[in-house]
């Protein structure tokens, strides 16, 4: 071992400093058991050409959407990116400074934040917007800590039709005491709104809810805000933001805050990650919203310029009146949703959205017919994923699947044991007449071996 950049001699007259007489001895106190000894199990170095093959040899052996069918959501989605977005969000303007402090050299970056935040308040009906938030998780987790700030509450009643991860963040930070979460039980597929009003008598803060929620069923969220209000507390949706190109926005229904995940708007799957989340809300609780906002004003000679303004976060003003710590947004994530946006325009953003529901109902009606195949919510309505019930654990057929180069859909059985036959589908307008085909084929395969067939009744005597 050695200091990266160090002589010899400087690395002699480190080791007189501190009084140790050889490198070596610097390990002395690592049980011998737990040193490596020799040179490293590796392989020898390989050129630069060979090195790019082997990594694209380990990159075939991955199940990834441009080679696979994927009918996999929960969230994160398979949706058509433009070419021209990656070009775009390249270009050396937006390689500005990380955070644009100093609008003087960052109008470009400010800019994009300003527009990005108008494109959202469209698509959720609400008033402003901040400049974006790390994921929609954690989004909707600093929603329920604004509204228990706001209301000097403490209980936030959620609706299990709220993605499991999400409810797993929320619980995280109600974990350090700012709030407590009380689960709602779907329904029916839906949130109960007369569940939400049982609840009256304990003052919650708010209530969460999805639209549409977890299992793809669009939910009826001006009961669900009704209820919210009659109890004086918040109404927060968390919404998908290419349903809302087709259904009400959560805003209409009377939202007070409508947060949610934006990795459908031109962002890559990549795996999982990076995400972005948005954050709206109505303007009398603009001095809440966490993160930052940029904002348009004029200068002494009446030009147009953009500012970061109202920043509630405990980096710009005193701690104790601080109301949350996140302190920056996803600038290139928010980038993509703004660039995305621009270059399908409203209409564009109705033919996606229609295109999924059309071919995600087309699917799920195919799969129905199937002998042993259900609905889990029946003719429930839902945007672009829905719950396909199984004659045996939906493990097993998205295994089958996988050796058609079909990426099948998520086992609830993840998130919930007690449904191990429950298998959760989305469908994009990646999807083609062929890819539902073969779906449908490798069901109706796997499951004939499944289904038992039925008992012939003795013939009657005369």
């Amino acid at each position: 071992m050695s200091f990266v950049g160090r002589s010899d001699a400087e690395r002699r007259e480190m080791l007189a400093t501190i009084g140790v007489p050889r490198e070596e001895a610097l390990w002395d106190q690592i049980p011998k058991e737990f040193r490596l000894s020799g040179p490293l199990p590796l392989p020898p170095p390989l050129a630069e050409y060979e090195i790019t093959r082997k990594f694209h040899e380990w990159a075939g052996q991955n199940a990834d959407a441009s080679r696979y069918a994927s009918f996999l959501g929960g969230g994160i989605y398979d949706h058509f990116i433009p070419a021209a977005l990656r070009s775009i969000v390249s270009r050396s303007e937006y390689a500005t400074a990380y955070t644009p402090y100093q609008p003087e050299v960052a109008q470009g970056t400010l800019q994009v934040i300003f527009e990005y935040q108008s494109m959202i308040c469209e698509l959720t009906g609400m008033e402003i917007a901040n400049a974006s938030m790390y994921d929609g998780a954690t989004a909707a987790a600093e929603a329920a800590h604004f509204a228990a700030g706001a209301t000097g509450r403490k209980l936030v009643l959620v609706s299990t039709g709220v993605h499991p991860h999400t409810r797993q963040v929320l619980r995280t930070y109600a974990s350090a005491g700012g709030f407590d979460v009380e689960e709602i039980a779907l329904s029916g597929g839906v949130t109960p709104a007369q569940a939400l009003a049982a609840r009256a008598g304990a003052e919650p803060a708010a209530v969460l809810w999805a639209q549409p929620n977890f299992e793809g069923v669009v939910e009826d969220g001006e009961a669900i805000t009704k209820a919210a209000h009659a109890m004086k507390s918040y109404s927060i949706a968390v919404a998908d933001p290419v349903a809302l190109a087709v259904i009400t926005p959560p805003g209409h229904d009377g939202a007070d805050i409508v947060v949610g995940e934006g990795q459908p708007l031109g962002v890559p799957m990549s795996y999982g990650g990076p995400l972005v989340g948005f954050f709206a809300i109505r303007k009398a609780d603009v001095r809440r919203l966490p993160g930052r906002l940029a904002g348009v004003t004029v200068d002494l000679e009446g030009r147009r310029g953009y500012v970061l303004t109202l920043q509630t976060r405990e980096q710009h003003i005193r701690r104790e009146r601080a109301t949350s710590n996140i302190c920056t947004n996803q600038g290139l994530m928010a980038l993509a949703n703004t660039v995305h946006l621009s270059l399908l325009g409203a209409q564009g953003m109705r033919d996606v959205a229609i295109s999924c529901m059309e071919r995600a109902h087309h699917l799920a009606d195919r799969v129905a017919e199937l002998t042993g195949v259900s609905l889990a919510h029946g003719p429930a309505s839902f945007f672009r994923e829905f719950v396909v019930r199984l004659p045996a654990p939906a493990d097993g057929f998205v295994r089958a699947a996988l050796e058609r180069k079909i990426l099948a859909g998520i086992p609830m059985s993840r998130f919930d044991r007690s449904r191990p036959n429950d298998l959760l589908v989305a469908v994009t307008e990646k999807r083609t007449k062929d890819d539902l085909d073969r779906y449908v084929d490798a069901l109706r395969e796997w499951t004939r071996s499944r289904v038992a067939k039925p008992t012939e009744e003795p013939a009657c005597k005369s």
